[in-house]
């Protein structure tokens, strides 16, 4: 695949993806699928789903990972660096802003009305990337019944991670007993880990490496990073739960990823040269691991083993993000006006395909706002 786009390119749609991308993981990468699948044509869906199931299976949050995949997959190693730093650029600076309201007036602001509507409206655009992705993944019945196995697992509560690695392995056991039936059978999965020392204080460098911790080791959702953040602050009494809770909360609601929690946390233990710490620290390993992995997925499809255990991580992940939908339908569908902005949202994003997803995004902030004053 020749890497033939501009930097320009690549910084404008990632920066706008991060400026409008609310609602989580599940949600960034459906916006994404939109804008380089669909729109941009700047890779297959099948590769693009081949890169969703290999970041689900490395630490560090997903969705900022896929934004270096495709800058690098445009642009190589420029543009890895350009899509991933924009796409966290937005985040980081609104969470700094408010990290510093925060130490000045003791509070945050009230932006309730419209996450009430960003909520239910980034239900539809996840909804649209789970078919679209889920269409190219469901390649037999077996695939099938994996994906449906998937979501039952995680809305059950099992560990996605485990739930991808086991789909993985069944995969390469249904490959070596269809190729080889009555032949020895040896399946060997690779698998990576880095630890980092723990250092707590609140100078930068430590404040850096404590993050950088955090950042190598993490898998799995917010709520993954909330209890890292826990055991490492709370617990050694360098921060009060309620001070977690809300550094948490601003890295929920501000768009792009929710790692820039860690900007907010940095800023309160050490200022504006402890938030850069924190920030470096968390989002290292990611670029790291990425500019690792990328070259390895084109050689892992060529390799026919492999490649079953990738399509079986494939349809895994898409189950994964039709349970995320569904978790987040549950949490965020809690009275009529939210199931309007969702009805809506839907017909919108199946009815006008061509439509962009920020202005569902932007479509069901405005709704929020109205409807959740009466």
């Amino acid at each position: 695949m020749t890497k033939s786009g501009s930097i320009k390119e690549i910084a404008k749609l990632f920066f706008k993806l991060g400026c409008i991308a609310f609602g989580g993981p599940a949600s960034h990468i459906a916006m994404m699928e939109d804008e380089v699948v669909t729109k941009r044509k700047w890779m297959t869906r099948q590769h693009f789903l081949d890169l969703i199931g290999a970041t689900n299976l490395i630490p560090g949050p997903n969705s900022t990972e896929m934004t270096m995949h495709c800058g690098y997959e445009r642009a190589g190693w420029k543009g890895l660096f350009a899509a991933g730093g924009l796409f966290i650029l937005p985040a980081v600076t609104i969470t700094l802003f408010f990290a510093w309201l925060y130490g000045k007036y003791g509070q945050l602001p009230d932006v309730q009305p419209i996450i009430y509507g960003i909520k239910p409206a980034v239900i539809a655009i996840i909804l649209s990337a789970s078919y679209k992705l889920g269409k190219k993944a469901l390649k037999n019945v077996e695939l099938g019944i994996l994906g449906i196995l998937t979501i039952a697992a995680c809305i059950y509560g099992l560990n996605e991670i485990a739930v991808l690695f086991g789909c993985g392995l069944i995969g390469l056991i249904l490959f070596y007993v269809k190729k080889t039936a009555g032949q020895p059978k040896s399946i060997i999965p690779l698998f990576m880990l880095q630890v980092a020392p723990t250092f707590m204080s609140v100078d930068a460098w430590k404040i850096f490496f404590t993050f950088l911790k955090v950042g190598a080791i993490l898998y799995g959702s917010g709520y993954v990073l909330f209890a890292f953040l826990d055991a490492e602050l709370v617990a050694t009494g360098l921060m009060s739960r309620p001070e977690l809770m809300d550094a948490v909360a601003m890295g929920q609601v501000t768009p792009g990823p929710v790692l820039s929690t860690a900007t907010f946390i940095g800023y309160q233990l050490g200022g504006f040269p402890g938030a850069i710490a924190a920030t470096i620290g968390i989002f290292l390993p990611s670029f790291i691991f990425v500019t690792l992995l990328n070259p390895l997925v084109h050689k892992i499809r060529k390799s026919p083993a492999l490649s079953a255990f990738l399509d079986t991580v494939n349809i895994a992940a898409v189950g994964v993000i039709v349970a995320v939908c569904f978790e987040m339908a549950k949490d965020s569908l809690t009275d009529w006006r939210t199931i309007v902005i969702a009805i809506l949202s839907i017909i919108a994003v199946f009815w006008f395909k061509k439509l962009n997803s920020a202005f569902i995004v932007l479509g069901g902030a405005f709704l929020g706002f109205i409807l959740y004053q009466f």
